[in-house]
């Protein structure tokens, strides 16, 4: 039913930045949450960021201070600011939003993904 399409992927210098977009098919004010996740090869995928609808924001660790997550009702676009990039981020970056359903019941939605390669 949600359709996400990532962008602004790419290939960047460690220290440097980039920004991500995820355009959604539909209305994400309705979300419970949009996010970002990412996976390396070889490893489980993670996640990056989370807005609500609230707003509340939720950062892993490894970003904190670095990422800034941000979401554009009008345009249903989610935004990722990656900024002190560091080769550990390299990964593949998918987005994601969380709908309600019955029962209480969050229904996840996902982008195909895009490449965000961090090296020298």
């Amino acid at each position: 039913q949600v359709q996400l399409v990532e962008s602004g992927g790419g290939l960047v210098q460690p220290g440097g930045s980039l920004r991500l977009s995820c355009a959604a098919s539909g209305s994400i004010a309705s979300m419970y949450a949009m996010g970002w996740y990412r996976q390396a090869p070889g490893k489980q995928r993670e996640l990056v960021a989370t807005v609500t609808s609230a707003p509340t924001t939720n950062y892993a660790d490894s970003v904190k201070g670095r990422f800034t997550i941000s979401r554009d009702n009008a345009k249903n676009t989610v935004y990722l600011q990656m900024n002190s990039l560091k080769p550990e981020d390299t990964a593949v970056y998918y987005c994601n939003a969380k709908d309600r359903g019955d029962w209480g019941r969050l229904i996840d939605y996902w982008g195909q993904g895009t490449q965000v390669t961090v090296s020298s």
